[in-house]
């Protein structure tokens, strides 16, 4: 990509209009960041539909090319960029976060349709992420069901637009800079339910308080409007209970024919089985006749 120092003039040194084209003044970040901005390369992967999407925006009708995000790398080690195209299962966010960990500083993730967003559809699901944010950070969110190649193309200005605010002398902003090294994020383990290694210390003291006290496992107190209403409740029931007695004639059902229900369950079955003989062999008869004509 050509570089434009028009673009560059942007600090408090005036630059002479004839020398504009030849002398730009600038920061260390501007140009770190444009030099970052106009060559992301996109890991290659997907995951459902929005993938078909995904290629269709790196094909040559749209090529996303254009923007800096020249090639899609099939390693995370030489990746900037991980989209998640499609819905994450729980089955597989565990090689997606081992491969978001293998990627090199900087390195930013744009969640690709409402799946990898929230869920979806399938939002709740008892197999599916409800968001990828959950256990990545996210930068850009590009909604959609699948999202347009133009969405798309849309996402990766806006993530451009983030890098272009960054700043090398805030460590906020680029903490791969920092002293010591980033800490991977936690992979996920997969048992019978999928569990974050960072709420392991939450789920061990609601277990031991579930161990210690059984009785109030899974209870919840309630408003205290709604205990109002299901006491009244509750005491109009019984009052009716008690002004109104079952008798025992109420209790026993007959059917108006006077047999039993499993009796007159038994007559319809035997009832239907007949018609349906009946109807074999009108169409049996049906059969020759046709074949007689012939």
């Amino acid at each position: 990509m050509d570089l434009n120092l028009q673009e560059l003039n942007q600090t408090e040194f005036p630059v002479p209009a004839e020398l504009e084209n030849n002398i730009a003044i600038t920061s260390l970040s501007q140009l770190y960041n444009w030099g970052r901005r106009n060559s992301m390369w996109p890991m290659l992967f997907g995951l459902a539909c929005c993938a078909i999407e995904m290629i269709a925006t790196a094909a040559s009708r749209f090529d996303f090319s254009r923007f800096g995000f020249e090639v899609m790398r099939a390693t995370p080690r030489q990746a900037d960029l991980m989209i998640v195209s499609g819905t994450v299962t729980k089955k597989m966010v565990v090689p997606i976060v081992r491969l978001y960990n293998q990627m090199p500083e900087p390195k930013y993730v744009l969640a690709m349709g409402a799946c990898a967003s929230g869920g979806g559809p399938f939002k709740e699901g008892y197999n599916v992420v409800s968001g990828m944010d959950k256990y990545l950070p996210v930068d850009v969110y590009v909604p959609g069901c699948p999202p347009t190649p133009q969405a798309l193309l849309y996402g990766m200005i806006a993530l451009q637009r983030k890098i272009d605010g960054q700043s090398i002398a805030n460590g906020d902003d680029v903490p791969w800079y920092g002293v010591s090294s980033a800490e991977p994020t936690p992979v996920p383990v997969l048992g019978p339910d999928i569990i974050d290694p960072r709420q392991m210390d939450m789920i061990r003291r609601q277990a031991e308080a579930a161990a210690g006290d059984i009785s109030s496992l899974g209870i919840r107190d309630l408003p205290a409007a709604t205990q109002m209403v299901a006491a009244r409740v509750a005491a109009d029931a019984t009052a009716v209970a008690d002004a109104t007695p079952v008798s025992e004639d109420a209790l026993s059902f007959v059917l108006p024919s006077g047999g039993a229900p499993w009796a007159e369950a038994e007559d319809i079955r035997e009832k239907r089985r007949l018609r349906a003989l009946a109807r074999k062999a009108l169409r049996a008869s049906r059969r020759a006749t046709v074949a007689e004509e012939e």
